[in-house]
């Protein structure tokens, strides 16, 4: 995933959580969730959240120590290995798969797809609907395979069966009670902006040009406080393929406007916005609505 703020900020919310969780249960209150030794405000929370996963608790206060200390490294292959330090220290802890998430999040940004990859395959092997780690493997699945792939096919099945699954999961499977609805809201129209630009990738490469057309469209709509130029670009393509010029030219504009000039996607829509210039006459293109 290529815009990561929105998720780094869940995340701080998601500690905090985890944080009250770790203090209440070192007060004395370790009971599981289900036992009605519980805190009555935490049960009160939890009835009026809407749909959703409760978020995780440590079950000590050295449990959460060696989380928060893993949240706060900032090399992957230093958390990859603190992550595993951690399970084989706490094997019944609830927060193995966020200290993997970590390191996914740490690999993300170091482009290292190979791991960032390996890590979400871990989360998934403790949480499998986890809508992250669902999205990590299926955009590092319809990124990287290639057509000389033996299990091309395999591959991109895997990708847009987890992408459709994190469409689901994105409402199911994210904690919920105690976070600000609109982080939260905008946290989940992340995911499905994520969802549906791998769709539209998918079917990009493909060449199935209106279904990458609609997915691509339902991922701008998603989240467009913070849309991804890749996908502008691919929108811009895919209308260019259907030769509807003055619409593709439209998106290609704005994939110049939320790009430099020198990165790989700002020449490639450079590139894309002069040739619809030729192929329609126009000069000032309008932007798209």
């Amino acid at each position: 995933m290529k815009r990561g703020a929105v998720v780094i900020a869940m995340l701080g919310v998601v500690a905090l959580a985890v944080s009250t969780s770790a203090v209440a249960q070192s007060s004395g209150n370790s009971a599981p969730q289900n036992q009605a030794a519980q805190k009555s405000g935490q049960a009160s929370s939890q009835a009026a959240a809407p749909a959703g996963k409760r978020p995780p608790q440590a079950k000590s206060q050295p449990e959460f120590d060696a989380y928060k200390a893993i949240m706060g490294m900032t090399d992957p292959a230093a958390q990859e290995k603190a992550a595993n330090d951690f399970t084989a220290k706490y094997p019944d802890s609830e927060l193995k798969p966020l200290v993997y998430k970590a390191a996914m999040h740490g690999y993300q940004q170091a482009n290292n797809g190979e791991k960032m990859m390996e890590m979400a395959q871990k989360i998934l092997s403790y949480d499998p609907d986890d809508p992250e780690a669902l999205l990590a493997v299926a955009q590092v699945l319809a990124e990287r395979t290639r057509d000389s792939d033996l299990d091309r096919d395999q591959k991109l099945a895997e990708a847009r069966k987890d992408a459709q699954r994190a469409l689901v999961t994105a409402d199911t499977d994210v904690p919920a009670a105690g976070y600000p609805p609109e982080q939260l809201q905008a946290y989940k129209n992340f995911l499905r902006s994520e969802a549906y630009e791998i769709l539209g990738t998918l079917d990009f490469n493909a060449k199935a040009w209106p279904d990458a057309e609609g997915n691509l469209k339902k991922s701008i709509d998603a989240f467009p406080q913070q849309v991804d130029p890749v996908a502008v670009l691919r929108l811009s393509l895919t209308l260019d393929q259907e030769n509807r010029y003055p619409d593709a030219l439209k998106y290609a504009n704005q994939a110049v406007d939320l790009t430099k000039e020198g990165t790989a996607t700002g020449d490639a829509a450079r590139k894309e916005k002069d040739r619809l210039m030729q192929l329609t006459g126009a000069a000032n293109p309008a932007a798209p609505k």
